[in-house]
């Protein structure tokens, strides 16, 4: 455990009926008494006033004691809460810190509780993961993790790759017998079953990442065709001006919605033409650099200028100009303005809707998330970081390599070592090998006060 103790307000800035502030370490017990005046039994909460080190009464609240190592951290831990005025907040904060407490860095609390094994290092960013969900979903998938579900999985398929070291390591010691222990068909269902564990846990922490960033959708075209109404009809809002003036919108729109729990942030640009305005020359630009950052694209053309499933001369040019590596929607809108369009229309490659009437908006919605990669798996997603899929696809193409070098080359001895490499991946991800760089950036995300 650490020597000193940290303080911090746990609660979000601006005026509340309630606030707290936080503290953990060996000194929160002598300074629960000063600031309470009275020795709190641990885990009951207790009404009293709070006092300064003059004894000048701050405010009435109630004040909890939890006792190492049965507390968030494992160390012991007071939380003091008041009313949600940041002047108390700061004056209680102030008072533990003269009674010897420092200020916590971001995420500290949550880093000790690692540190002192009250979680993995997995469930550790789950908290986090949780803290900014913006979905049900995403909530629903970071609790998953954050209750140990995430790393129970991943416990499996270490036992399971222990499994299949201990196999070929002691195949190994009999390599003089006459049965090849290492071509074994026991062994090859253990690797088939070891695959196949981690492709699932693959899916449902991919589902995750999905719940937590999102995908970043661009709406281009030319001006006029229907961008910033389509933009109102996504949203469900009248998020931006509509007009039948062509270079209405000269800014970005930047808005969120989610569909069946699937974060999309949309982006409305202004229409991409050459223009002597230097205001709209500006929005141009602003749409280029938005463009370029997407992941996907949706381009805008007008339904009565599309004939014959060719889109007219501006159009191409400024599809050729498009990132070559970002994927293109094709949306053929204003479809209300041609009426019999839908039964011509056989492009398999372009999405026909009107944003005036909502025709086509649901299938759109079905196709983005489609692109997105987004399937609900039966299990529910479990809440992951970019670097736990890189790991997981590590130790799957670990094993995979193992498997092929004992069926097609008897090799045992690099067989067992990728297994070893496997395991050395899977360590990463529940921290019992994590570097203190990595740490220090992990936990430097955290908001002050978890």
């Amino acid at each position: 455990m650490s020597s000193d103790t940290i303080a911090a307000i746990a609660t979000a800035s601006g005026k509340g009926a309630i606030g707290v502030v936080k503290i953990s370490g060996s000194a929160s017990h002598d300074i629960a008494k000063q600031i309470t005046r009275k020795t709190l039994s641990a885990r009951q909460a207790s009404y009293t006033p709070f006092y300064d080190v003059d004894g000048r009464t701050i405010d009435h609240g109630v004040a909890l004691f939890f006792k190492g190592p049965d507390s968030y951290t494992g160390e012991d831990v007071l939380e003091l809460q008041s009313h949600g005025n940041h002047v108390l907040l700061d004056q209680l904060l102030e008072v533990a810190s003269r009674l010897g407490a420092r200020s916590a860095r971001p995420g500290e609390f949550t880093e000790r509780a690692f540190l002192n094994d009250k979680m993995d290092l997995a469930q550790a960013e789950a908290v986090s993961d949780l803290i900014e969900a913006s979905t049900a979903d995403a909530a629903s998938a970071a609790v998953r993790s954050l209750q140990g579900e995430f790393s129970k999985q991943v416990t499996d398929i270490l036992e399971q790759l222990l499994n299949c070291r201990v196999y070929v390591e002691s195949a190994l010691d009999f390599a003089e017998e006459e049965i090849d222990f290492l071509k074994d068909s026991d062994l090859a269902d253990r690797f088939t079953r070891l695959d196949s564990s981690v492709t699932q846990l693959l899916a449902r922490s991919q589902e995750g990442i999905l719940l937590r960033d999102g995908i970043s959708i661009v709406i281009a075209g030319l001006p006029n065709v229907g961008k910033s109404s389509l933009l109102n009809r996504l949203t469900g809002e009248d998020t931006a001006i509509v007009t039948d003036i062509a270079g209405t919108t000269r800014d970005v729109l930047k808005e969120e919605i989610n569909i069946d729990g699937l974060p999309i942030h949309i982006i409305d640009t202004a229409g991409l033409r050459h223009s002597d305005d230097p205001i709209e020359q500006e929005g141009v630009r602003r749409a280029r650099v938005q463009i370029d950052q997407a992941d996907r694209i949706l381009f805008i053309v007008q339904a009565d200028e599309f004939q014959e499933n060719h889109y007219k001369a501006e159009d191409e040019s400024l599809l050729s100009g498009l990132p070559y590596h970002i994927p293109i929607t094709i949306v053929i809108n204003k479809a209300d303005l041609v009426p019999d369009i839908a039964k011509e229309f056989n492009d398999k490659d372009s999405i026909l809707v009107s944003a005036k009437t909502g025709q086509g908006i649901k299938r759109l919605q079905e196709h983005l998330k489609q692109c997105a990669g987004f399937k609900k798996t039966p299990e529910g997603a479990l809440m992951a970081r970019r670097r736990h899929i890189t790991a997981l696809k590590n130790v799957q193409h670990h094993i995979q390599s193992a498997d092929r070098i004992l069926m097609n080359e008897s090799a045992g001895e690099i067989a067992a070592e990728e297994l070893r490499l496997a395991q050395d991946q899977i360590n990463l991800i529940t921290g019992e090998f994590t570097s203190d760089d990595l740490l220090g950036e992990i936990f430097s995300r955290f908001c002050i006060g978890k």
